[in-house]
């Protein structure tokens, strides 16, 4: 990973969605992601399905997971630039 790549990850805002379940947290991700389009975002969530769920949020709504750290339970997600 580049410097500015690296750099962009480690200044991102993060959200801590903690043991909030996937339903909520993607409804909650949404309205943030919509505000910072093209943007990062480290969303720490703790829930059991989150592994499977945000990726596959991810894909279905265009947004990019950029990187996953399971020990951390981070996921770094770039915000899609054509909200409407």
């Amino acid at each position: 990973m580049c410097d500015s790549a690296a750099d962009e990850l480690a200044t991102a805002p993060t959200f801590d969605a903690g043991h909030m379940g996937c339903g909520e947290l993607v409804m909650v991700l949404r309205m943030r992601l919509k505000t910072m389009p093209g943007e990062v975002v480290r969303v720490i969530a703790r829930d059991a399905g989150a592994p499977e769920d945000l990726p596959a949020w991810c894909r279905m709504t265009r947004n990019a997971l950029i990187r996953h750290d399971p020990q951390t339970h981070s996921f770094w997600i770039r915000a899609r630039t054509d909200w409407t």
